[in-house]
């Protein structure tokens, strides 16, 4: 889905030079994890003036809320987690943002604050089902949105984990934002499953929408979305990076692992963007490590 000179420029990018962080293991395609058969329930709740919708599985005491990224779902972003993430340790949730999904209408738009709100809508999601605490899992937009909450809402977070996330916009994210902006010009399997979901005019129209409004952010300084707030993330924190991510420069991971105290870096060296999906298997099972 992306175009070819946005991944010549990733490549050409200069990384930041930290420690080095953990590597992952060669990885294995997708395969079944552990399931215990639970049932994925699928209900709407009103938060904050709108009706959220969300699956829910799972009968563990350890709550974890999965957080999409742009224009994504809990039925399109996060299925062999909901499928097979360990349900007697955890009860798993997938939200689907407002405008997002079926959380429609309203439709999504994207004030400058639209971050913060999907935090908001999050957390209060969560309090509204009756979880006390719990831990945030975000991709993409939906990392964003977790290191706001989780910065925003230390009590209520248990653990944090995030991957394809940047806290700032830079000129080249803009460049490669706007590569992507012609949804006519994404790869068929990427595209069809949103098409199918949103109807082609909603979806195009919202991603459009979409580069316009997370390339606001580049006009801050330094290009800020939150990066003021990751000094106040304190609770247990793993950041995972796909090296070969077209859309995130590595460079963002690497700046939130140093910007977090305490937390954990995990490059995953065939990982693109959507590694959580091409490589369920390896994800969860990192995942449920690090929240046990």
């Amino acid at each position: 889905m992306f175009c070819r000179s946005a991944g010549r420029a990733l490549r050409a990018l200069a990384l930041l030079q930290l420690q080095p962080p953990a590597r992952a293991a060669p990885f294995t395609a997708r395969g079944p994890a552990a399931c215990y058969g639970t049932s994925i329930t699928s209900a709407k709740i009103q938060v904050n003036g709108v009706h959220l919708h969300y699956q829910q599985t799972g009968e563990g005491s350890h709550a974890v809320l999965l957080l999409p990224g742009m224009l994504g779902s809990g039925q399109t972003d996060f299925g062999p987690q909901l499928k097979s993430m360990n349900k007697q340790l955890f009860t798993v949730v997938a939200w689907d943002p407002r405008g997002y999904g079926k959380s429609i209408p309203p439709s999504r738009d994207f004030p400058p604050d639209f971050f913060e709100r999907d935090a908001k809508d999050a957390v209060d999601l969560m309090q509204a089902l009756k979880f006390k605490k719990f831990s945030l899992l975000g991709w993409s937009d939906g990392g964003i949105t977790a290191l706001i909450a989780a910065a925003k809402y230390p009590n209520l977070i248990h653990k944090l984990v995030v991957w394809g996330a940047n806290a700032s916009v830079t000129q080249e994210d803009v460049r490669i934002y706007n590569g992507i902006r012609d949804v006519s010009k994404w790869s068929e399997k990427v595209r069809k499953p949103l098409e199918e979901l949103y109807g082609h005019k909603y979806f195009a129209e919202t991603c459009e929408a979409w580069v316009d409004g997370i390339s606001r952010f580049a006009e801050n300084s330094d290009g800020s979305i939150c990066q003021q707030l990751l000094p106040d993330i304190k609770c247990p924190t793993f950041i995972i990076h796909g090296e070969k991510d077209p859309l995130v420069p590595q460079a963002h991971a690497e700046y939130i692992h140093k910007h977090i105290k305490g937390s954990r870096l995990l490059l995953m060296p065939e990982g693109k963007h959507n590694l959580h999906l091409r490589f369920a298997k390896d994800f969860n099972r990192e995942v449920e490590n690090f929240l046990r």
